[in-house]
């Protein structure tokens, strides 16, 4: 059978080289084309997946009519999400972007409308939504574990954007110092701050555990660090029909996650009417307990199956299938946590409470 071809287009997030080592390792698939506006930035994926000079573009027009993608990656900047899809959806190709989904609900919007006229896939990718602790968190609620969600407490974020490189290659503080200025990631035009990196994580996973409900309102609040025009830690608390639920985000965090977990511990701790689940990322296990069994007991996280493995794998799935996108990637879901994004942005500039932007 013929390999799927894969595409990589736009390189503003580091996550571009992780998602083409995903397609490099997929035995049916074959990156058959990157394209980014500056040349020096494909540099890395060049080398670690031996792509040829042909399959090198800078012009994504031209990109995508030479190499006639199934899939397209792309990884812009957060305030060009809408942008990119418009440019490249046109090419009736299949789009996995990677996380937030928007800087706006409006974008979001954007992008479903771009996407739904070429009658092809759209998935908003969220690592953490392939994480065995927190699919396992999902199949507990689904079985009725821990009784109806009524909290969900969301604490997550790194020591920042510039600590690494693709495949967590780290960098140095003074690096990090100086690329600050010119990164997009410490740029409010261009969607930076730790708010709209992260708390699209907690607030779409969050809504599926909550099986989709949204909240009423939101309360935001940031930190204004001197010398920068982007956030590095926000709370937002939102109030749900049935309760309070708290989604925390932070550049700056003591260690990194993926190699020691800080304090505050990385993940979500879930409350129900009859139970609660500790599921905290990169863990094999999450901590439980119900009213049976009311002492804090470990269960052995869930081994995820083939092809719900990782986000390559899944979308070539779905383009094989048919199926449509569940969880997570599912715009549908994803425009919940775009609202409660939005809100959060909104209540942290005027310092209120807000309804929840429609």
């Amino acid at each position: 059978m013929a390999k799927w071809k894969v595409a990589g287009i736009n390189f503003d997030h580091f996550h571009m080289g992780d998602l083409l080592r995903e397609a490099f390792n997929h035995p049916d698939a074959e990156i058959v084309g990157i394209c980014d506006l500056d040349a020096k930035r494909m540099q890395g994926a060049i080398d670690n997946f031996g792509i040829p000079a042909d399959r090198v573009f800078t012009d994504p027009e031209k990109c995508l009519a030479e190499t006639k993608p199934d899939l397209v990656i792309l990884c812009p900047a957060t305030a060009e999400h809408a942008v990119w899809v418009e440019r490249v959806a046109p090419a009736g190709v299949n789009i996995l972007m990677e996380k937030p989904f928007a800087a706006s609900i409006a974008d979001a919007d954007r992008m479903i409308a771009a996407v739904q006229k070429t009658g092809k896939l759209l998935a908003i990718n969220w690592p953490l939504a392939w994480y065995r602790s927190h699919n396992t968190t999902k199949r507990l609620i689904d079985e009725g574990t821990i009784g109806d969600v009524i909290e969900v407490h969301f604490y997550d974020g790194n020591r920042g954007p510039l600590y690494h490189l693709a495949d967590k290659v780290e960098v140095s503080d003074e690096e990090v110092q100086a690329g600050k200025p010119h990164s997009w990631f410490y740029k409010k035009a261009a969607g930076g701050g730790s708010l709209l990196d992260y708390v699209g994580y907690g607030v779409t996973l969050g809504s599926w555990f909550m099986n989709g409900e949204a909240p009423v309102e939101v309360t935001c609040v940031v930190d204004e660090p001197q010398g920068l025009e982007v956030d590095e830690h926000s709370i937002t608390v939102c109030r749900y029909a049935k309760g309070l639920s708290k989604f925390e985000t932070r550049w700056g965090t003591f260690t990194d996650p993926w190699t020691t977990q800080p304090q505050p511990k990385c993940g979500f701790v879930i409350v129900g009417t009859g139970g609660t689940i500790a599921s905290y990322d990169y863990d094999d296990f999450v901590t439980v307990q119900t009213r049976a069994n009311r002492e804090q007991h470990v269960v052995p996280a869930d081994v995820l199956e083939a092809p719900r493995r990782a986000p390559v794998e899944y979308m070539l799935h779905l383009i094989a299938s048919g199926e449509a996108i569940s969880g997570p990637l599912d715009p549908k879901l994803a425009r919940i946590g775009q609202q409660i994004t939005d809100s959060a942005v909104l209540s942290a500039r005027e310092k209120r409470t807000v309804r929840l932007l429609p």
